[in-house]
């Protein structure tokens, strides 16, 4: 089985990166709190990714911890109390941690793989001067249904999400950021805006979607679309790839004419970091084109690096799903940009409004 539980990545929980793990061991151990799902470990014949790096810093402890949403992730590091050495957030979290000063620069001496990034993915909005991060992946948000049930016919946007033949069958994100992003994309909205009348009517619509809804989700998707207890999910296109080889009745559908967000996820140490040196050497192991080719393999997600493909599976690479046209990328994805964090706060507080069934309103 390509993916494997979340709950087995990590050799000490939480609770690790808190207080450390019990066990004697004279090397130093490095906390990398990563995405579930996103990264190769070893199961069926893939690269553990690593193993292989302990093998070739043997003074070097890896301790792997995992989280299901860019808020997730924020939520633990804003509250303190845990001892975190890599993290890897998408763009418009990092603009915002870049904003907190959560964010330690880097030294990129110690990178030198970065030479390998490819320049359309250097300097970023949320990077400008390239500063505080590496780039790891790439990817498209889109929809994935199941094509046992799901009808072609009503396979034409975002609206799909919304369509009450598929009740209770229908899957939603479980983070405000994404889930606004869909109904900004329907009602014609910048995807960054900070208009509160905009978030306002975006969370009314998410609202007339809430009784359709059989969970808002993350990680939990894998489980429930491959075993059909839901057929419909908006997600991201590395992760179809994965759960479509756990069942081929899947597909993903990109809503060009609407729309869609395009993603870049980077690694960063941030400020609580005691291991900066041995968290460089980690991301710059991550860089090396042999290793990132074959990590990109499982995980499935775009790799910003050329050089990498030579090392992947020529039918990743040429599957327009994973790497999609790039002028039509340019044209119709939409790139998040860090929020006004009074925005943030009001976007939110609105989608919890939407959770919990309480009437959509402006908070005072």
């Amino acid at each position: 089985m390509k993916k494997i539980v979340a709950l087995l990545l990590s050799l000490c929980t939480l609770l690790g990166l808190m207080a450390g793990c019990s066990a004697k061991d004279d090397r130093v151990t490095i906390n990398v709190y990563n995405w579930g799902q996103y990264i190769s470990e070893g199961d069926e014949g893939y690269m553990d990714v690593i193993a292989e790096f302990e093998k070739e810093y043997p003074n070097i402890r890896v301790n792997y911890v995992t989280y299901d949403s860019n808020e997730t992730m924020y939520t633990k590091m804003a509250n303190g109390g845990i001892t975190v050495d890599v993290i890897i957030p998408s763009d418009y979290m990092i603009g915002r941690m870049v904003q907190e000063g959560m964010l330690n620069p880097l030294n990129y001496e110690n990178i030198p793989n970065y030479q390998y990034i490819d320049e359309a993915f250097r300097g970023r909005d949320y990077d400008p001067e390239e500063k505080y991060t590496v780039p790891y992946t790439w990817g498209t948000v889109g929809i994935i249904y199941n094509t046992k049930y799901v009808d072609e016919a009503d396979v034409t946007g975002w609206e799909l999400l919304w369509n009450k033949k598929y009740k209770d069958k229908i899957l939603m994100f479980d983070n405000s950021r994404d889930a606004f992003c869909i109904t900004q994309c329907m009602l014609g909205y910048d995807i960054n805006t900070t208009d509160p009348q905009q978030l306002l009517e975006c969370a009314k619509k998410l609202d007339e979607q809430r009784p359709l809804v059989q969970q808002y989700i993350m990680d939990q998707v894998f489980d429930l679309m491959e075993n059909e207890e839901a057929w419909i999910t908006p997600y991201y296109a590395g992760d179809f790839l994965t759960m479509a080889d756990e069942n081929p009745n899947l597909e993903f559908y990109l809503p060009e004419s609407q729309g869609f967000n395009w993603f870049v996820d980077a690694m960063c140490i941030p400020t609580c970091s005691k291991n900066q040196y041995e968290a460089e050497l980690f991301i710059n192991f991550l860089c090396r084109p042999d290793i990132a080719g074959g990590n990109m393999d499982w995980v499935c997600y775009g790799t910003p690096e050329t050089a990498a493909k030579e090392y992947m599976d020529p039918e990743v690479v040429n599957d327009t799903r994973a790497y999609p046209d790039v002028e039509m990328l340019k044209a119709k994805g939409k790139s998040f940009r860090a929020l006004p964090r009074k925005t943030s706060r009001l976007m939110e507080e609105l989608f919890m409004q939407v959770r919990n069934g309480i009437k959509i309103h402006l908070p005072e």
